[in-house]
């Protein structure tokens, strides 16, 4: 029998506990202070429902669960390999939110701001920060498409940051409409789309000449390639990039993004205090295809990446009802955070 567990997952002693307990509570209380209610869904989720929820990679890092008795034997002896799991670990907390409001929103506040702090699992290859068994703290709000969701959570989630005292942190906030129109301008297909931005997600490692030499490597053509890359050059030195953007993609891009992004950052930054940094990044991607508007992430210098994120996803509801519902989160990367402050010597205060 063997001591250890399972490569990618901890034990915590009682200290480390207490620690963890601390953390959240204070995470917890800060959500629920500004209005949030908690709630709780199952770990295990249908696998029909996960491999339709535009996860990006993560549908690739899927824990899938076998099926059981006379199923499995049946899809054994047809060879049907690809159709031996019924069922899978839950990825992430917004694909469960979405079926747990489908199926509960009659009974539920509208528009509904929602707390979900929960494990989650990828089977991803463990390093630093990057555990298969991990915890994310997270809050939605569902069923308005206001930008003042977004505002509320930009300044929710920085309420709790500053209260864990991480030092100073930096909000970087895109939105996938300008990712795609940026991509139809430069001659992308649509069905291009999502191999285009997982390279480009790829940017802040790779550097721009990593990006061409895939994006070429990957065939697509070289005058498409050249004008993609380009446009984030001119936007680099241009005096104001979302004005730049609004020129550009003049046509291309749908009406009141730009206006809609501005207005979020301008409030962030009365509002802010100092207290963190919000800054518009064209090449932020996130790696979930189910965004569908603006989107953010958490940077912090001493981690050197991202510690959460989040975005508008409102088509995700709809899978389930067949009826679009607007919806946006914010997710702390709780393991990352707590991560930070054991590095630093962090003490619970007063015990």
């Amino acid at each position: 029998m063997k001591i250890n567990p399972v490569k990618g997952t901890a034990d915590y002693l009682p200290s480390q506990t207490l620690l963890r307990d601390y953390l959240q509570n204070i995470i917890l209380e800060t959500y629920r202070e500004a209005g949030f209610e908690r709630i709780m869904t199952p770990a295990i989720e249908d696998m029909e429902n996960l491999e339709k929820s535009e996860g990006g990679d993560n549908l690739n890092l899927m824990f899938k669960i076998l099926k059981r008795g006379d199923k499995l034997s049946a899809a054994l002896d047809r060879q049907d390999y690809g159709n031996l799991a019924d069922l899978g670990l839950r990825y992430d907390l917004t694909l469960p939110l979405s079926r747990f409001y489908a199926g509960n929103r009659n009974k539920l506040a509208n528009p509904f701001k929602v707390i979900q702090i929960d494990k989650s699992y990828r089977a991803e290859r463990p390093q630093k920060g990057r555990m298969r068994e991990f915890v994310q703290c997270d809050i939605d709000i569902l069923g308005s498409d206001s930008p003042l969701c977004e505002l509320e959570l930009i300044h929710t989630t920085a309420a709790a940051l500053l209260k864990l005292n991480i030092g100073s942190f930096t909000i970087r906030i895109n939105d996938r409409r300008f990712l795609k129109a940026m991509a139809a301008y430069s001659g992308f297909s649509e069905e291009e789309y999502d191999q285009v931005f997982i390279i480009l997600d790829k940017m802040d490692k790779i550097g721009w000449d990593g990006v061409k030499a895939e994006l070429l490597e990957a065939g697509y053509p070289e005058k498409n390639v050249e004008t993609y890359v380009s446009m984030f050059g001119d936007m680099e030195s241009a005096r104001d990039s979302l004005a730049y953007l609004e020129e550009k993609l003049s046509g291309v891009l749908e009406d009141g993004v730009i206006e809609n992004l501005r207005m979020i950052r301008e409030s962030v930054e009365a509002t802010a205090a100092a207290q963190f940094q919000l800054v518009f990044d064209p090449t932020l991607v996130r790696g979930m295809s189910y965004y569908t508007g603006p989107i953010f992430e958490i940077s912090i210098p001493e981690f050197g990446g991202s510690c959460g994120g989040g975005g508008r996803y409102d088509k995700m509801v709809g899978k389930f009802t067949g009826n679009d519902v607007p919806a946006c989160g914010f997710s702390i990367g709780f393991e990352r955070i707590i991560l930070l402050l054991m590095e630093s010597g962090f003490q619970i205060p007063n015990r």
